[in-house]
């Protein structure tokens, strides 16, 4: 695996949903230093939250690829109707 990194954060885990990529990274010079962001291409991040807990930071990549999942889940139900 090629190693990425971003603002002096390497990035350690990734998760592709859909188009949307999420990464999870720690900086390489101050282990208590951690970020997630949205990634497009492997090289653009972008909306980057910021967290000095490692399990805060994991619990917060999790919750944004499962909060992408809810909203493609989302575009593909039918509308309902309101018929009676």
């Amino acid at each position: 695996m090629e190693w990425r990194k971003n603002q002096g954060f390497i990035i350690v885990n990734q998760i592709t949903v859909g188009s949307a990529e999420f990464v999870l990274g720690v900086h390489e010079k101050n282990p208590n230093s951690f970020v997630t962001w949205q990634c497009k291409g492997k090289d653009d991040y972008f909306w980057g939250h910021y967290f000095t807990n490692l399990l805060a930071a994991q619990k917060d990549f999790c919750r944004r690829a499962l909060d992408e999942i809810k909203a493609i889940e989302g575009m593909k139900k039918p509308p309902k109707t309101n018929e009676r």
